[in-house]
Parts: structure tokens; sequence; C-alpha cells
């Protein structure tokens, strides 16, 4: 059996309620997350319940573009993301691996693609 830890999240923003600063969707710490680092990404709902996993080689960005563009998966639930959690993971096998295991054990409630909990 092939044992798989989940790795402790390096950055973890949180949505604001009123926020005075600039912000996309109430979140005003992107600045936190590197633009230029690979990892896997996740979206929790104010209860923690996990809405959606991704990877990327380039996190600041692709977070971004989930709240941003109109074919990502959550772009209907864009208002129920509170909390945000990075790891950072360089290794694009390592990235695969995780996000496909944590989809799975944690049964990502968006995620539609590496679903095998159906």
């Amino acid at each position: 059996m092939i044992n798989i830890t989940i790795p402790t999240p390096d950055i973890t923003i949180t949505k604001q309620v009123n926020p005075e600063l600039s912000h996309i969707y109430g979140f005003t710490d992107f600045h936190l997350i590197p633009r230029d680092k690979a990892g896997i990404f996740m979206f929790y709902n104010a209860q923690e319940e996990l809405l959606f996993v991704g990877k990327a080689r380039k996190l600041r960005p692709r977070i971004k573009k989930h709240f941003e563009d109109t074919v990502s998966p959550i772009k209907a639930h864009r208002n129920e993301v509170a909390i945000i959690e990075v790891c950072i993971v360089e290794d694009a096998v390592e990235r695969e691996i995780y996000e496909t295991y944590i989809i799975n054990a944690q049964k990502a409630k968006y995620n539609v693609e590496k679903v095998f909990f159906k």
C-alpha cells in the first residue's frame, strides 16, 4: 500500500469581511502567494469544507485566474471560498499525485476531473 501524507500548507489566506484595500472576492493577501513558485492550492468554505483542489507551475496567477475567468469549475461558487491554502511543491509528478490524492481522499466538492469516489 502507498502511504501519502498531505503536505502542511506553506501559506494560508483568509477572506476579509469588509476589506479596506483592493481585493479579489474579499482576499487582500494575494501578495503572500509567490508568483514564480509551483505547488498545489485548496479552496475551503467558511465551514472548512474542501471545495476545490488545483495545481500550478506559477501559483498566484493561476489562483487569481479561478476568480476572474468564465471557465473555472468554481465560477458559480466563488463567493463560497473563504480560505485558500497553498503548498509549495516544485516537482511536477508530486503535484499531480498530491492533487489527485487530495481530491479523492477529502472529496473536493467542485473538482470534476480526477474523481474516483462517485
